[in-house]
């Protein structure tokens, strides 16, 4: 063997070792998180935080049953602590949630609770929260900051339902009420916002939306920790335990029938995502708002059966969408919402510090469809996106609402 070639082996195996491992580092911004958003999870994760001082915070883990008679040792749980999205995931570092970790046990929750500290020096601190599933092998995940750049804080209190579970909703119907407690005072102060929005412009719809000149606030005044807040109106609310700090709770409030359609002026407003401009006229000056939407299906499918099971898909994803993405808008109005319901779950989800991810499937890596959600700052929530909008989503949302239309479509 040459010898010139021979002295190069040892070099040439370690740039592949490099490259090999380079390669192979899991992070949080490449892990998938689309099964959070699946159709068909058999488990839902939440993360709840409460800062008991500038450098400890209680966290709430709570994972909600979606499937029925679920069983604990099912899966595998544990939590992550880390300092970027882009820190290695290292197994050494997950520290497990079992049985004897379990803080409470309901018909559709399991409650598990830390107490950590993070230095006040650390920038960025990041909490994921993982569930494997031991007959696939599905991993369901999800992620909040405790403290990042688009973080203010975070509250010092903590809400719950009736039996002392964390709400892990992202909303509450109207005249239900909720328990809050906090170690900083005897009283919170609410603030309720009864604003209305607007659907969402389309994804290729570059425009900037009209933005109100004002948004209407009422103070509600404070109310004591420990007793029963009844929210009696439909719109949002925001809580907070310093009436002058940068954090708190916000908390949309719903109709009875949410997450599903209230009636049929308001199934009028969800089909705009696949109805024309003259269809959707018509449906909102239409007196019989029911005789003008069984005319509508029927018209877009030619076949009873097919507009029957057209209705139900498409509204299927309202709720789904209303489940995953009600913020102070209601879940399908959001951008996110907006996506989820023309283009189905997406196949690919990843996260970054700044922007999250949406990937559908093409013909190969280069030719995916990618929904990029820009994250935006705000005090009324710590995980509020806005979508990048471009013309070159056209012919592939035009695509997918053809095949809503024709019937075809089904998640």
């Amino acid at each position: 063997m040459n010898q010139k070639y021979f002295k190069l082996l040892p070099l040439f195996y370690f740039l592949v070792t490099l490259s090999y491992s380079t390669v192979a580092q899991k992070t949080l911004s490449t892990t998938d998180q689309s099964l959070r958003y699946s159709n068909y999870a058999r488990l839902g994760l939440k993360i709840i935080p409460i800062k008991l001082s500038d450098t400890t915070y209680k966290i709430q883990f709570i994972a909600e049953k979606i499937e029925e008679n679920a069983i604990l040792d099912t899966y595998q749980l544990s939590y992550t602590l880390l300092t970027s999205y882009e820190e290695e995931l290292q197994s050494e570092k997950k520290i497990k949630l079992s049985a004897e970790q379990l803080l409470a046990s309901t018909e559709r929750h399991w409650l598990f609770e830390t107490t950590v500290e993070i230095p006040q020096s650390q920038g960025t601190a990041i909490t994921l929260f993982e569930a494997v599933d031991s007959r696939q092998q599905d991993t369901y995940t999800v992620h909040l900051d405790l403290k990042s750049p688009f973080v203010f804080d975070q509250p010092d209190f903590g809400y719950f339902f009736a039996n002392a579970v964390p709400f892990d909703q992202n909303y509450l119907t109207q005249g239900q009420s909720l328990l809050f407690k906090t170690s900083k005072g005897p009283s919170l102060f609410s603030f309720f916002y009864p604003s209305r929005f607007a659907v969402p412009f389309p994804p290729m719809e570059t425009r900037i939306a009209d933005v109100p000149k004002e948004v209407i606030v009422e103070n509600r005044g404070d109310f004591l920790e420990n007793i029963p807040k009844t929210l009696t109106d439909e719109g949002y609310y925001f809580f907070q335990s310093d009436s002058t700090a940068q954090t708190g709770l916000l908390l949309r409030t719903v109709h009875d029938a949410f997450p599903k359609v209230k009636d049929w002026n308001e199934m009028v407003d969800m089909v705009t995502y696949i109805s024309t401009k003259k269809e959707h006229e018509s449906l909102l000056l239409a007196q019989d708002k029911k005789k003008a939407l069984d005319a509508f299906w029927i018209n877009l499918t030619r076949n009873e059966e097919v507009a029957k099971d057209l209705i139900r898909n498409y509204f299927k994803m309202v709720e789904l969408a209303n489940i995953l993405f009600t913020d102070f808008k209601e879940g399908w109005k959001t951008d996110r919402g907006m996506v989820y319901i023309v283009m189905g779950p997406p196949q690919e989800v990843n996260f970054f510090e700044d922007r999250e991810v949406w990937s559908y499937a093409g013909i190969d890596d280069t030719s995916k469809i990618r929904y990029n959600f820009t994250r935006v700052k705000t005090i009324l929530s710590p995980h509020f996106y806005t979508l990048n909008r471009s013309k070159a989503y056209q012919p592939i949302w035009f695509k997918n609402i053809s095949q809503w239309r024709s019937g075809r479509m089904a998640f």
